[in-house]
């Protein structure tokens, strides 16, 4: 029997999943395991209707959501924008 490579991208099929599995991570995850994340986002919508609508390369997208990247501010935000999600800050209660 044939096994597959197991791909959380073929499973980001709307917005609503999207938003959830970006909060999860948010919630549980660290700093790498959210670009990892925005990473399987930006892989499940296409690289390149992403690097269009960020105005950044196909190949910079890559290297800045790659596995031990440190991309910019600016270019989680950038890319955020183009998958549909937003930061929204909420109050921690004590």
């Amino acid at each position: 029997m044939k096994t597959s490579k197991f791909e959380i991208a073929d499973y980001l099929d709307s917005n609503e999943m999207i938003a959830e599995y970006l909060n999860t991570v948010l919630e549980k995850g660290n700093n790498a395991d959210m670009i990892n994340a925005i990473g399987h986002i930006a892989k499940a919508i296409g690289m390149t209707k992403i690097a269009e609508e960020t105005g950044l390369s196909r190949p910079s997208l890559y290297k800045a959501l790659s596995e031990g990247s440190k991309p910019q501010f600016e270019t989680i935000m950038k890319v955020l924008k183009a998958i549909g999600g937003q930061i929204r800050i909420n109050p921690i209660s004590a």
